[in-house]
């Protein structure tokens, strides 16, 4: 199956996988997909806290507290040529796509990858003050 229809939708399994996402981030999410020129599939929305414990015990998280327990948050992983890619550049024009949704939608919308430290470019979230 493919990350993205050829119209630059999202998979069925990126769909799933937005399953108890605040439907002001799905729909955010599903207008990036056909925005973007890079495709992407989610790879996790909303999170239990034993898989956020087990993130932050890995490393791979520093909060407890994190907004995909929520289901106001996404991760997204960038594909070319069917292959996952995690290299940085390519999430700068998947980032400029869920912005322009984001603010065509009226969503208040954070970056990961604009954070001042612990920059996390695949990672977008409802803004906490316009939903807490």
């Amino acid at each position: 199956m493919s990350a993205a229809s050829s119209a630059g939708g999202l998979d069925a399994r990126s769909r799933a996988r937005l399953v108890g996402v605040h439907p002001a981030l799905v729909a955010v999410v599903e207008a990036a997909a056909r925005l973007s020129p890079v495709p992407f599939i989610v790879t996790e929305g909303l999170r239990t806290p034993t898989r956020q414990a087990a993130l932050v015990k890995a490393g791979a998280s520093r909060t407890l507290n994190s907004r995909h327990l929520t289901g106001h948050a996404v991760d997204v992983a960038a594909r070319v040529d069917g292959r996952i890619r995690w290299d940085w550049p390519l999430y700068r024009p998947i980032a400029a796509a869920f912005k322009a949704a984001a603010q065509a939608q009226g969503a208040a919308l954070v970056w990961g990858g604009d954070w001042p430290r612990l920059r996390d470019g695949p990672h977008f979230e409802l803004d906490r003050r316009a939903f807490p």
